[in-house]
């Protein structure tokens, strides 16, 4: 599991110009899996993500988690996360997971997330999306499930 994560002011995911998820304070998380992943690939992500202390605290530290803020995530599934670019110009994405496997995680990730009380907005699952955001920072993390 590969997740991009970004701190953000507000966000929003459009698909055929049609708003379906919108926050404003929090975090947007780009999110793929593959064949590997596993629940507690998933379970260690939302630890993670929740606690990581990436926001400002009074001193303009980075000291406080989402919990901290009581922000917001939109999660967008992409799988071009697993893209390899080893050969030629067209990057292979054979790493990438099943579509219906990975669909099912990206339902359960987001589900897990909700558990703990976090209001997660989402995109469509292999859809062609739109999404704006403003950056805070910019603060971007990485976080590989296989990488811990």
């Amino acid at each position: 599991m590969k997740i991009i994560i970004q701190r953000t002011k507000s966000a929003s995911v459009s698909i055929e110009n049609r708003t379906i998820g919108t926050i404003h304070e929090g975090l947007v998380l780009l999110v793929a899996f593959n064949d590997d992943d596993t629940e507690e690939d998933l379970k260690y992500a939302v630890n993670k993500i929740i606690n990581m202390r990436i926001f400002a605290d009074q001193n303009d530290r980075m000291n406080r988690s989402l919990i901290d803020i009581r922000g917001q995530i939109l999660s967008i599934s992409q799988f071009t996360l697993y893209a390899s670019t080893k050969k030629g110009n067209r990057p292979s994405f054979t790493e990438a997971g099943n579509p219906q496997t990975a669909k099912q995680w990206y339902d359960t990730f987001n589900d897990m997330l909700r558990e703990r009380e976090i209001i997660v907005q989402t995109g469509e699952f292999g859809a062609d999306m739109q999404v704006q955001l403003i950056n805070d920072g910019p603060v971007t993390i990485i976080l590989d499930t296989q990488n811990k």
